[in-house]
């Protein structure tokens, strides 16, 4: 009776149900956020951020298109991804903890550090929204609330993130710039002054760290001066 039943099937072993199954549908998705935005910053790091498409997103992350718009639906929402996750790595650890100059000293240094290395990122970024990008706001209202504790004016916050944002990008470029480039060329002799400039600066062996410290010490005695 047993084999009339069984005549003519198999009944396939239990590893073999199995790997018929993972040949199908995975039991676990195999894209998230933070593979997508990996693979978005290593493709912009490459080809910079025109050279970012979702086709080639996809590619990279070795899906269909259609998998990748499970989790994204369009470019801007690939760029956010990068932002929020750069923005995650700035320390903001010192804010509430110490005296507002020192926490926007480290702040602002490591804003530079992790933009050093994304500078194709800066002009897109600095002009996106902060919608949907929760590390992003997480920062801003860190540093809103100890530049509040600290007596900045409520109407003057903003801009003075804004401010210490503005040199913090350019300052970033500046890490990355060739070390020829105030290099006069054949108008050597017509800028006799600069050319001396530049070559005491020479003395030091970051001037980007130069540059980048004595602007931001400016920038905060400023800004102290203004509480008082």
């Amino acid at each position: 009776m047993h084999a009339s039943r069984t005549c003519g099937t198999r009944t396939p072993p239990a590893s073999e149900g199995l790997s018929r199954r993972r040949a199908g549908r995975p039991f676990a998705a195999i894209l998230d956020k933070t593979r997508i935005t990996s693979a978005a910053l290593e493709i912009i790091g490459r080809k910079g951020y025109d050279g970012l498409t979702m086709a080639g997103l996809a590619k990279q992350l070795e899906v269909a298109p259609s998998a990748l718009y499970n989790h994204v639906t369009a470019k801007r929402d690939v760029l956010q991804l990068a932002e929020d996750h750069l923005i995650s790595m700035v320390d903001v650890s010192l804010f509430g903890r110490a005296p507002w100059e020192e926490a926007a000293r480290i702040w602002a240094w490591s804003y530079r550090d992790v933009f050093a290395q994304h500078t194709s990122l800066i002009p897109v970024i600095a002009v996106l929204p902060v919608t949907n990008a929760p590390q992003t706001l997480e920062m801003y209202e860190t540093v809103t609330r100890a530049f509040a504790a600290a007596g900045f004016p409520q109407n003057l916050i903003v801009s003075s993130i804004v401010a210490f944002e503005s040199f913090i990008f350019g300052s970033a470029y500046d890490v990355t710039a060739p070390d020829d480039i105030f290099e006069a060329g054949s108008t050597v002799d017509s800028t006799p002054h600069f050319r001396a400039a530049l070559k005491a600066g020479r003395v030091n062996e970051r001037p980007a760290d130069t540059a980048f410290e004595l602007g931001l010490e400016a920038l905060i005695a400023a800004l102290a001066r203004s509480l008082c």
